[in-house]
Order: C-alpha cells, then structure tokens, then sequence
C-alpha cells in the first residue's frame, strides 16, 4: 500500500507558478498494477519521483507498507567512471541483495560482454538503457514504478525484456505511465488521473481511461 496524505508540490518555470500537486490525498493499494494518466506536463513523472523518494514534496507525506522502486530502466543516477559491474554492486549494497545473484542477471540479461566490465561513459545510450532495464529487474520490489519504459534492441531482446517485466508484475504492484492505452490494458486494472494537481483514483481502468480520454478531448477543443 502506498498512502499520498495532502501531497502538495510547486515549481517555479519561467517566473511562473506550476502547481503538479494540489493537496492530493490517494492511496494505492497493495499488488495492484495501476495506471497513471494524466496530460503531457501535468506532473505525473514528477509524481512518480515523489513515490520513489528522489524529489520532495513540497508539503505532505507518502507512506508506503512495501518497497518502491525507482522508476524502472532510469539510468540518470549510474556513475559514468565506475563500471557497469561496480555500478551494480553499489545498488546490490544499498538494497542488500545477493551480490553474486544480481550480477549473474543484470550481466546475462543486459549482453552486454566485455563492456560489463568498462566504465558507463564508455556505454552507447542504448547499452546504459539495457543496464538501466536489467537493474530493475534484478531487484525485487513490491511496488515497481514504471514511466514510458520501453525495451531497448532486437526483436528477440524486446521480447525477453517483456516477458521477465510481465513475470514481475505478476508478483508485485505497479504505477505506470505510458501514452500506449493497449499497454496500459495489457498491464493494468485500475487507474489515476492527475489533472490541475488533484488525483483521483479508480478502481476500474476504463473509467480511468474514459476520463482521461475526455479530458484531452477538452484540451483539444479549448
């Protein structure tokens, strides 16, 4: 279960005031895979990073009964001077995970070869993305947060990436954000909509989905 209790958060852009919470009390309950809609710049990854703990609201708080993820394949907190192994050590540490373990499938998970083993400024962005992806994969959490994630390769990598991230949801909770509606039907049952700060839950994601919908009808013809 995580509990939102009266999360408000406000950024200053440009000299002007942008509100992406509004006083939003929520909760998500526990091994439920739920869809997080919402329009482009309503705060939904800003949201997210709040759930993870790497942003602060900006007044509120979030309670949690299981461990959150960071958001899954995020690659923006690896060191680019350690290796791919020693960044993996370093999280394996702070998680307490078998280090060993999560070695053995981030390294077979991720192809990556010999540059395992090389320092992350070295990694095409697609190498840090499949690192970034296997990472999340190799620590088990109960609440996996997921925005726009897509599998980075071939075919055949794609669809190894899909079916260890499907097995993962069938044992855990997730927020997700996608634009795909077809991804979001394929992984989720219930859903939140985040518009002018204020999150409303819905225990049915085509009710989500709905609402969502004609709110960007409304945008559109505003």
């Amino acid at each position: 279960m995580i509990h939102l209790q009266n999360i408000s958060k406000t950024y200053r852009l440009n000299g002007k005031r942008k509100v992406v919470a509004d006083d939003i009390t929520a909760t998500f309950p526990s091994g439920q895979a739920i869809a997080l809609l919402g329009r482009n710049g309503a705060g939904k990854s800003s949201l997210l990073r709040m759930i993870s703990g790497a942003m602060l609201p900006s007044s509120g708080k979030i309670l949690s009964t299981g461990t959150i993820s960071w958001p899954v394949g995020f690659a923006g907190s690896f060191n680019g001077e350690l290796t791919g192994e020693q960044n993996c050590r370093f999280v394996a540490r702070v998680y307490g995970i078998d280090t060993d373990e999560l070695l053995f499938f981030v390294q077979d998970f991720a192809e990556l070869g010999d540059h395992f083993k090389l320092p992350l400024r070295t990694y095409s962005s697609g190498m840090k993305s499949r690192l970034a992806f296997g990472l999340s994969m190799a620590v088990p959490f109960d609440t996996y947060l997921v925005d726009e994630v897509s599998a980075v390769g071939d075919a055949a990598f794609k669809a190894k990436s899909n079916r260890v991230f499907n097995e993962r949801m069938s044992k855990s909770g997730a927020i997700v954000v996608s634009h795909s509606m077809g991804m979001l039907r394929k992984t989720c049952h219930a859903g939140a909509v985040l518009e002018n700060g204020k999150l409303t839950y819905y225990p049915n994601l085509e009710d989500a989905i709905s609402v969502h919908m004609t709110n960007m009808r409304e945008t559109d013809t505003g």
